[in-house]
């Protein structure tokens, strides 16, 4: 399982353990990612996903999943998030239209 956001593509980072004598050791960071399970309302379902907190304040900050999907472009999102996101454009193209 990789570690990278889903929605916001937030991966590990490298860096260096620093001491006290200043010598420099590679080590990573890693995003704080939990497995969430978010509701999408245009689809009426919920979909689990693996998101960083970072990630899934912006998805609340925004207004759900089904605006922060439409909102992002493809390159950030994972392969299961972009069939979703497809799914949510589809689902609200005759909604759209009746309006």
């Amino acid at each position: 399982m990789s570690r990278i956001c889903e929605l916001t593509g937030k991966g590990r980072q490298v860096g260096h353990n620093v001491s006290h004598a200043n010598n420099k050791t590679k080590r990573t960071f890693l995003p704080n990612l939990q497995n969430v399970t978010l509701m999408s309302d245009t689809l009426g379902k919920s979909v689990r996903l693996r998101v960083s907190t970072h990630g899934l304040r912006s998805v609340e900050h925004v207004g759900g999943l089904d605006n922060w999907l439409l909102k992002t472009s493809d390159e950030d999102l994972s392969l299961r998030a972009r069939r979703l996101k497809r799914e949510v454009r589809k689902a609200g193209a005759p909604a759209e239209a009746a309006a």
